[in-house]
C-alpha cells in the first residue's frame, strides 16, 4: 500500500513511513493511493467476527508487509484487551430503528481510544524495529491528549508533547492529561484557542529544520493511523446492523472532521453506510459548508462541548481532495486561500457530489442542554454534551428509508459532569478510572501562542536518544 499526499508535492511513502510522518513533507495529509475492497458477499462473515478480528481484516490491507500477520494480530488483541466492555464499542437501542454506539470503554473514557490504543501500539513495534526515538507533538480540544498520553506513557521510544487550549477543556480532560507522572509526558496550556494550537503543530512540522532535528511525529488525526483505526467501528456497525443488505446511516458529533472522514473511508471501501450527519455546535463552519458550497472561519465560541470548539477542521482537507478530483494543487490553493483570506468555495457540482453523502446540524448549547434532558427522561441514563448532539441530529436529520442510523457517543458523561448535573439535576457517578483525578497533583507549562516558545520547550525537555 502506497500513501500520497493531499497536495501532490511530498513523496508517496510506505505504511511505515506515513505512521511515523505524520503530516506529509509539502504541509498535506496523507491518504492511500487506492482503496482496500470489501464486497456484499463478506459481510455476512464479517458481521459473525469479533471487533479484533474484524479489524485485523480491515488494518492489515493498509498496514500491507510492514508488520507480520501474525505479529499485528497480537497488537490489536493487547490494544482492546483493556477495555470496559467485551464488545469494545457496544450498541444500545434508544428508539425504533436508533442505536447509540458507544465508544467510551477505553482507558480515559472518549472514543479516541479507540484509535490510540492501537497507533501507539503500531508505534512501539515500528521504533523497536528500527532502534529509533521520535518526539510526538499533539494539539488537543480535549480527548485525543489524554487518549495519547495513556497510549504512550512510559515509552521508552516516545516523547510526547500535548498542547491545549488554556481555561477551554473540562477539569476532567485537563487533569487525565495533567496529573499523569511519567517522565516522557509534558503537557503545555496555550494561550489561545484549539485551532492555535493545531496551528503550532503543523507550524513545528512545516519546520523542517527543526522537524528532523526532534525527529517529530504525531498522534492527532492528521496522522492517517488514526482515521485507519477509526474506519474499524464504523465497519462493525454497518454489518452488525445490515448484514450488508442495505444502508445504515451514522451521526457524529464533529469538530475536525477526522472521527466522520473514517465513516466515509469505510464507505469508499463498500461498507454497507448510506448517509454521515455531521452534528456540530455553534461552531458550525463544517454545517455552513454543507448548506453552502463556502468554508468561511468565525471566532471560536467557548461551549460546553469544548471538543468540538474548533473553526479549522483539519481532515476536511482529504474529503477536499476527492471533490477536487485528488488535484494536489487544487487542494494546496484552496487552502492557501483559506489560510490567508479565511475562506474557500467549490463548485455547486463539487457540492452536490459532497451531498450525496454527506448531511449537517447544529445545536447551541441552549439545545444541548435541553437534549442531555430529554435523553435522561427518555432512558434514564446521562449523556454527555458531544454525544447529545450526535444524538440529536440522528432524530432530526435521519433519512426516513426505514433504515437503521447510528449516533456515535463520543466520551463517559462523567467526563463533563458541570453540565449533565446542569441538564438533568443529577450528577453522573465518577467511574473507577477518573476517582483519584481531583486529588492528583498536576503538571503542566503554561505557553503564549507563540512558535518560538514551544519550540524551545520541546528542545529543552525532549530526551536524547536515537533520533531520525
Amino acid at each position: 500500500m502506497r500513501y500520497l499526499s493531499t497536495r501532490g508535492e511530498a513523496p508517496a511513502l510506505d505504511f511505515e513511513g506515513v505512521l511515523l510522518a505524520g503530516l506529509a513533507t509539502d504541509g498535506g495529509l496523507y491518504l492511500p493511493e487506492s482503496w482496500p475492497e470489501f464486497d456484499t458477499a463478506s459481510m455476512p462473515r464479517l458481521a459473525r467476527l469479533s471487533y479484533d478480528a474484524l479489524a485485523l481484516e480491515i488494518v492489515a490491507p493498509f498496514v500491507g508487509d510492514a508488520i507480520p500477520q501474525a505479529a499485528l494480530a497480537a497488537i490489536i488483541r493487547d490494544a482492546y484487551a483493556g477495555f470496559d466492555d467485551p464488545a469494545v464499542v457496544p450498541m444500545r437501542a434508544i428508539e425504533p430503528g436508533l442505536q447509540v454506539m458507544e465508544l467510551f470503554h477505553g482507558p480515559t473514557l472518549a472514543f479516541k481510544d479507540v484509535a490510540l490504543q492501537l497507533v501507539g501500539r503500531l508505534f512501539d513495534h515500528v521504533l523497536a524495529k528500527r532502534g529509533r526515538r521520535i518526539a510526538i507533538v499533539a494539539a488537543t480540544s480535549g480527548d485525543t491528549g489524554s487518549a495519547a498520553i495513556e497510549a504512550c506513557r512510559g515509552s521508552k521510544s516516545i516523547d510526547i508533547f500535548v498542547m491545549h487550549p488554556k481555561g477551554r477543556v473540562s477539569d476532567v480532560q485537563r487533569r487525565q492529561m495533567t496529573t499523569v507522572a511519567a517522565p516522557n509526558v509534558h503537557n503545555i496550556a496555550i494561550e489561545g484557542s484549539f485551532d492555535d494550537c493545531q496551528d503550532l503543530v503543523k507550524a513545528m512540522f512545516n519546520d523542517r529544520a527543526f522537524r528532523a532535528e526532534m525527529a517529530l511525529s504525531a498522534v492527532n488525526s492528521i496522522n492517517w493511523a488514526r482515521i485507519m483505526a477509526q474506519i474499524v467501528y464504523y465497519a462493525a456497525g454497518a454489518v452488525a446492523l445490515s448484514d450488508g443488505r442495505w444502508p445504515v446511516h451514522f451521526a457524529v458529533p464533529t469538530g475536525n472532521f477526522g472521527n466522520v472522514y473514517a465513516g466515509y473511508a469505510a464507505k469508499r471501501m463498500g461498507f454497507p453506510i448510506g448517509r454521515l450527519i455531521v452534528a456540530s455546535n455553534r461552531n458550525d463552519i463544517l454545517t455552513r459548508f454543507f448548506e453552502s458550497g463556502t468554508m468561511s472561519s468565525e471566532p471560536v465560541v467557548a461551549t460546553q462541548s469544548p471538543s468540538m470548539d474548533i473553526q479549522v477542521s483539519s481532515n476536511f482537507e482529504r474529503l477536499l481532495f476527492d471533490l477536487l478530483d485528488r488535484d494536489g494543487r487544487r487542494v494546496a490553493d484552496a487552502i492557501a486561500s483559506f489560510r490567508t483570506s479565511g475562506r474557500f468555495a467549490v463548485s455547486p457540482a463539487e457540492l452536490a457530489r459532497a451531498r450525496e453523502t454527506f448531511d449537517a446540524f447544529r445545536l447551541d448549547d441552549e439545545g444541548t442542554t435541553a437534549e442531555i434532558a430529554r435523553h435522561h427522561r427518555s432512558t434514564g441514563m446521562p449523556v454527555d454534551p458531544h454525544s447529545a448532539i450526535g444524538i440529536a441530529a440522528a432524530r432530526e436529520r435521519r433519512p426516513w428509508d426505514g433504515r437503521p442510523i447510528v449516533a456515535l457517543a463520543t466520551a463517559h458523561p462523567a467526563k463533563f459532569p458541570d453540565a449533565v448535573e446542569r441538564a438533568t439535576g443529577v450528577r453522573p457517578p465518577m467511574p473507577k478510572r477518573l476517582a483519584a483525578l481531583m486529588q492528583l497533583p498536576e503538571r503542566c507549562t503554561t505557553l503564549p501562542n507563540e512558535l518560538a516558545s514551544v519550540e524551545n520547550h520541546v528542545r529543552a525537555h525532549r530526551s536524547r536518544g536515537a533520533a531520525a
